[in-house]
This record gives C-alpha cells, structure tokens and sequence, in this order.
C-alpha cells in the first residue's frame, strides 16, 4: 500500500532492542487477542491479555513491569503516529489528500 519511494519503515527509528520488544509482544498479541476489534475492546482487557509477556520481559531486564507497560504504550504510539504519516503522504502523492470532496 505505501509508495516504493518510502524505503524505510515506521520502526526503523527504533533501536534493535525497542524493535524486538515491541515485535515479540506484536506477535504475543497475535496470538491472544486473534480477531477482536481492538477499537471496541477496552485497553485495561487488551493490557491483561498482554500482561504475561510483558512480565517475561520485565523479569529478563530485571525491570518492574510497569516500565514494560509504559514502554510498550510509547513504541506502539510513535509507529502508529509513523504509519499515519506515512499513509498521508501517500494519499497526498496521489491526490487523495482530501478524497471528502
């Protein structure tokens, strides 16, 4: 979906260890989560779902889980800010940057 031009992705500003955390829990939540709308799901319900990888990692860098949630919580927001952005320059460079109209 995105334009060829755009050669990176929206985790690459993340260092090695941010990628492999947020993609180890990604793919956790694959698994427990499945198919439900996570816009109709309440997040403490996602989060509880979660919470058992994120104590394997807490436990591995000896960190509270808490710092895990949080971290979490912010590398999932800038990819998602990233894909945003990504996904409006490329309706922009198609002309659909306002398809309302």
């Amino acid at each position: 979906m995105f334009h060829p031009n755009h050669s990176s992705s929206p985790a690459d500003s993340l260092s090695p260890e941010e990628r492999e955390m947020l993609d180890r829990i990604n793919a956790y939540a694959e698994k427990v989560l499945g198919d439900i709308d996570p816009q109709k799901t309440r997040i403490s319900y996602q989060l509880e779902k979660l919470k058992p990888v994120m104590e394997e990692i807490a436990a591995e860098k000896q960190v509270p889980l808490e710092d895990i949630f949080i971290k979490y919580m912010d590398l999932a927001s800038i990819v998602s800010a990233k894909e945003n952005a990504l996904l409006k320059d490329e309706l922009t460079e198609n002309g659909l940057e306002d398809f309302t109209r």
